[in-house]
Formats: structure tokens, C-alpha cells, sequence
């Protein structure tokens, strides 16, 4: 059984409810909590412990000069990903802060952008267990014609919030 921290309990009340309010409900809360994320228009498409989906409208306000999702806007959706699922799992007791970011751009993005994150059981089991630790956060990061324009990994550590 999973030791569910303040946020996983939030999320998994919000994910009780109808399908076509929970995405609203996530994406609303999290733009509330996180503004930036609000401000630019992600859209919480799915979260669980071990999986998250987040969206990107390609509109005006996060283009770069040829039209595409502009490149920290495509770091944003996978960052959001990646750390709205190790805030799901890391301990009460910690805060989690994102390590790493590398990402590669291979090819144009074309479109609407998704951030598709997950982790394993194991990850998860360590992430409850510990007051302390680091993991790597798979993420896939696809445009519309879902090809993979970026190549990321995303390295998220959490530490106590008291020290």
C-alpha cells in the first residue's frame, strides 16, 4: 500500500471525478498552484502515481519566431510532467526539486506539444520510503504529428523541507 502525501490525496479526490471535469479540476488546480505553468496554458491531462500527461496548445504566446512551441516551453510541459509525478510520491516530510534537465533537439516541432512521464513501482517505493534521494524521471515529449522533436531526461531529487 502506497503512503499518500498531501498532494497524491488531493489528486486522487480530484480523479474520483467524472471524466469530463477531472481534466479541468487538475489543470486548474495546478495553474493555481504552480502560476506559471497556469500562465502559460498547461493542460493536466492525466495524473497517477505512476504516470502523468500534460498538453501544450501551440497558440501565439509560447511560440518561438518559426511558429513551433518554443523550446523552454517544450522544457516547461516536461518539467510540469516530471515533477507533478515525484510530487505525488516523495515523502510529506521532503520537497522535490527538479536535479537535471538535458534535452536534445533531433527535428521541428510541429503543432500542439504532450508530455507523457512515468515512473516504476520501484521508483515509487522509493521515493515513499526515503526522506532523501534523487531519480531519473522517463519522459517522451511528442508534437502533433507524434514524433519526438526533443529527447529529455529530467533528474528530480527531493530533500527534508526542514533542515
Amino acid at each position: 500500500m502506497s503512503k499518500k502525501n498531501k498532494l497524491n490525496g488531493i489528486v486522487s479526490k480530484i480523479n474520483t471525478l467524472p471524466e469530463f471535469v477531472r481534466v479541468k479540476a487538475l489543470t486548474t488546480f495546478f495553474g493555481t498552484v504552480v502560476k506559471f505553468t497556469g500562465t502559460a496554458g498547461i493542460k493536466v491531462e492525466e495524473l497517477t502515481e505512476k504516470r502523468a500527461v500534460v498538453t501544450l496548445k501551440n497558440k501565439k504566446s509560447v511560440q518561438n519566431h518559426i511558429g513551433s512551441v518554443h523550446a523552454v516551453a517544450s522544457i516547461l510541459i516536461a518539467e510540469s510532467a516530471t515533477g507533478y509525478l515525484a510530487g505525488m510520491n516523495v515523502p510529506e516530510s521532503s520537497v522535490n526539486v527538479i536535479k537535471t534537465i538535458k534535452a536534445d533537439y533531433v527535428k521541428r516541432a510541429k503543432g500542439d506539444m504532450k508530455a507523457v512521464a512515468t515512473i516504476t513501482d520501484e521508483q515509487v517505493k522509493l521515493m515513499q520510503s526515503q526522506e532523501k534521494g534523487e531519480t531519473v524521471v522517463k519522459v517522451t515529449v511528442t508534437d502533433a504529428d507524434g514524433k519526438e522533436p526533443i529527447l529529455m531526461e529530467m533528474v528530480w531529487a527531493w530533500t527534508p523541507k526542514k533542515r
